[in-house]
């Protein structure tokens, strides 16, 4: 019999959270490379111009929905696209930090994973800026799209040629769609609630706002899923047991059996 003097011991199967300096610092840098790595491939006006008519183009092709009448029902009342554009500004970073310090709070096993999962969609998502540059939709006159930032606001975005904080360039994957969705994904994932599929309406709406802002393309999400979904297949999240998808962090040990006829 132990002591009360004694340490509990750990439970069986329990899952400690990663040391909390070492996790904001990788969080940190994680988005600090997203926020200089599109840095580093600022310039390429003219190759991103033309990559956006090609994309244009196959979008028709592929008889995709015209981000035209997206934008068109946003465009309905100020308050609406004010409010998609106070979206786009706001949600997407903070959405994903909120993500993050509730999973390493309360699922320390599927925090490990999403925070992977992510880093991994963001360092592959860095690379398309170098190898093809692109212009989003609002600076390509033959859509007939407006900057609805710039008209309405907010705006998060300066003119291309003196905003030294972002590469406007780098419309393709977009990590607006592609974080949102692993938001979702990963809370359904680590979850048990009947409700849990509601967090798709997240990356639902992030998918709208994008669109019919005119900041991306259909094919940015697409091309963000395909990438989440690469990295999904190659890191499988944790088990579901009765801890890990429900409250605390112990997994569920079976009794043993009690033998016939003990204690007589």
């Amino acid at each position: 019999m132990r002591s009360q003097s004694e340490p509990a011991e750990p439970e069986p199967g329990a899952i400690a959270r990663p040391p909390l300096l070492r996790e904001l610092l990788l969080v940190a840098g994680l988005f600090l490379v997203y926020k200089s790595g599109r840095q580093l491939a600022i310039g390429h006006t003219a190759e991103a111009v033309h990559n956006a008519h090609r994309i244009w183009d196959l979008e028709r092709t592929l008889r995709l929905p015209s981000e035209v009448d997206v934008q068109s029902a946003l465009l309905h009342g100020d308050t609406l696209v004010h409010l998609a554009n106070t979206y786009y500004a706001t949600v997407h970073f903070p959405a994903t930090v909120a993500f993050l310090v509730w999973l390493y709070l309360r699922r320390p096993a599927h925090y490990v994973w999403a925070r992977r999962v992510l880093a991994a969609v963001t360092a592959a998502a860095l690379v398309l800026p170098f190898t093809f540059p692109l212009a989003p939709p609002r600076m390509l006159a033959a859509t007939g799209l407006v900057d609805t930032a710039r008209v309405y606001g907010p705006s998060v975005y300066g003119p291309p040629a003196r905003d030294h904080l972002s590469n406007q360039f780098a419309a393709m994957p977009s990590l607006h769609f592609g974080w949102a969705l692993m938001v979702a994904v990963g809370l359904i994932v680590a979850t048990r609630s009947r409700w849990r599929w509601l967090w798709l309406l997240h990356p639902a709406v992030t998918l709208l706002v994008i669109v019919g802002t005119a900041n991306h393309y259909w094919l940015d999400a697409i091309v963000a899923t395909a990438m989440l979904g690469v990295a999904l297949a190659l890191m499988n999240p944790p088990h579901r047991t009765a801890t890990t998808a429900g409250r605390g962090t112990r997994t569920l040990v079976p009794e043993e059996p009690v033998l016939a006829g003990a204690g007589r």
